[in-house]
């Protein structure tokens, strides 16, 4: 004797995916990367920079070129 198996009914699709993202997902990475652009372009508010970074200064220097 063998069992029939009921399958589930699908929902309708719209034929596109619908794939939704935590705030926080999109917030934290955005925030990290803000906060990390911050250090490098005043370098002074980081603790442990000792000496003037390169990249810093290669900012800086990008910076000068685009203000002409």
């Amino acid at each position: 004797m063998s069992a029939s198996t009921h399958t589930r009914p699908r929902p309708a699709t719209t034929g596109r995916v619908d794939s939704r993202l935590p705030w926080w997902a999109l917030a934290l990475p955005t925030l990290a990367f803000v906060v990390l652009l911050a250090l490098i372009l005043n370098p002074s508010e980081a603790h442990a920079a000792s000496g003037e970074p390169a990249i810093a200064h290669l900012v800086e220097r990008a910076h000068q070129l685009i203000s002409r």
